[in-house]
């Protein structure tokens, strides 16, 4: 019987669903470092022991910056973490939003994307298209660099999705014809 408390981290429910479930088992990753964590290379061998306790896939936290991913990557690698990693992608449509992610989260916000906020902090719809067309040029990039996958933040916005998939279509298609 499981009870509260009793998966302390991660990896002790990677272990208990590994150990009891025949289920492929998802697991976190963070391009800009685990916010408990003590750096990169505490941060990478708590991911290498997720791996060896059986998840399968490691799906990124958001980042707003490419090559903390792309860093992140191919420091992974180097540690033997060979599963496939996709980049977790958060369009970030208004300001209060990334505001609450840069504090939970620790992501760090690039110069560009800062011009991005202050250009269209008053325009609520302004800032919303702006963040889909920057999460565009993010997924654009990461698709031309050969990324295992992409995943979406929506925040359950309908909306954001049907854009980004209407703008991405045509490159995930023809990555997928490549295969």
């Amino acid at each position: 019987t499981v009870s509260p408390g009793d998966f302390t981290h991660a990896y002790d429910l990677i272990t208990f669903i590994q150990d009891n479930y025949d289920l492929n088992i998802l697991a976190a990753c963070y391009p800009e470092v685990h916010p408990e964590s003590t750096g990169a290379v505490d941060d990478l061998k708590w991911l290498r022991h997720k791996v060896d306790c059986g998840a399968d896939h490691l799906i990124s936290q958001l980042f707003l910056d490419n090559e903390y991913f792309f860093s992140f990557l191919e420091k992974a690698r180097i540690a033997g973490i060979n599963v496939p990693i996709e980049a977790g992608i958060m369009p970030v449509t208004n300001k209060k939003q990334i505001e609450r992610m840069v504090k939970m989260c620790g992501v760090e916000l690039p110069k560009k994307f800062i011009r991005v906020l202050e250009r269209y902090e008053d325009n609520d719809i302004a800032l919303r298209d702006a963040g889909i067309a920057y999460a565009v040029d993010q997924i654009t990039d990461l698709i031309a660099e050969g990324v295992d996958g992409i995943h979406l933040y929506t925040m359950n916005n309908p909306y954001i999705a049907h854009k980004i998939y209407d703008a991405v279509q045509n490159l995930v298609a023809a990555k997928a014809n490549a295969c």
